[in-house]
């Protein structure tokens, strides 16, 4: 059934996203994406279908059905969702109707949650996907996040889907599991090793593009090779920045970047590591090309 949506609350990036949008890196264009993809697609398997949702921050968000019906999806971190005022579970799967009110707004644990439903937003794609891009301001709803006053119409969606929630739940402790990155043999092998095990904090200065790190130990407080020639850049590229600063490159992501990277976070770990709230404490352990493999393969099985 179709549905007419409105956004009665929406937090400064709450955005439209898909699974991605893939090949034009070449072109400046980041894949965006779901920031906690596990979360996404849980959502969707609560929702019965496999169509585009909305990426929810710590701000929340609250929607109000004007006319038809839809099936909904949420997961992602853990928020507080309320229907009609009425306490939800989370992750939860529930349908509305005309006249119902949604919202939800932050809880225990994690930065993003996603809504989504059992029908497709009428939203033109760009480059192939609705995925919101923070950083070429393409996709979704004109390019933007999702404002107070914007109205979302559902389509006639297509005979719910069943997914399988089974797959192995991912390592939710212990340390953010890295390969050693392009640029690691060009820092000291004292930074290398200071790197490994140290106690960093996830700052407050946190987007889509990138969450920087609080260096309380110092590491790359002394490094000095911190400028080099451009090169491609990818989601969990951990990079170093002119006054040392160590930031994770996230979904909307630059295309390059001309400091050193001393490692990417590995596609297992790169969910957990985004739903860390600023504040939190956050180790490093290296891994192997193989070890990452087995581990995304093992997650999937």
């Amino acid at each position: 059934m179709s549905a007419i949506v409105a956004v009665t609350r929406a937090g400064p990036l709450t955005t439209v996203q898909d699974s991605g949008r893939f090949g034009h890196l070449r072109h400046g264009i980041s894949a965006s994406g779901p920031m906690d993809r596990r979360g996404y697609a849980r959502a969707g398997a609560l929702a019965g279908a496999d169509y585009p949702g909305i990426e929810i921050t710590m701000a929340g968000i609250a929607l109000g059905v004007h006319s038809g019906g839809c099936r909904i999806g949420l997961a992602g971190g853990s928020f507080v969702a309320r229907l009609n005022g009425k306490a939800l579970q989370w992750p939860t799967a529930v349908t509305l109707g005309p006249g119902d009110e949604l919202a939800v707004t932050p809880g225990a644990a994690g930065n993003f949650g996603y809504l989504r439903f059992d029908a497709p937003m009428l939203l033109p794609a760009v480059m192939d996907s609705l995925s919101t891009s923070s950083r070429a301001r393409l996709g979704g709803f004109d390019g933007r996040p999702l404002q107070v006053g914007d109205i979302l119409e559902l389509g006639e969606g297509a005979d719910a889907v069943s997914h399988s929630l089974a797959a192995t739940p991912p390592d939710e402790t212990g340390p953010i599991r890295f390969i050693w990155g392009l640029h690691a043999d060009l820092l000291p092998s004292a930074t290398r090793s200071r790197f490994v095990g140290a106690g960093f904090a996830i700052s407050r200065r946190l987007d889509r593009m990138g969450v920087r790190l609080e260096d309380g130990d110092g590491v790359f407080a002394d490094t000095t090779i911190l400028s080099l020639a451009s090169d491609a850049i990818v989601a969990g590229d951990i990079q170093i920045l002119g006054d040392g600063t160590p930031i994770v490159l996230m979904r909307d992501h630059q295309p390059t970047g001309g400091y050193p990277r001393i490692g990417t976070i590995i596609t297992a770990d790169l969910d957990r590591f985004a739903q860390l709230r600023p504040g939190a404490s956050v180790e490093f352990a290296p891994v192997s090309v193989h070890h990452a493999q087995q581990i995304l393969r093992s997650q999937a099985s």
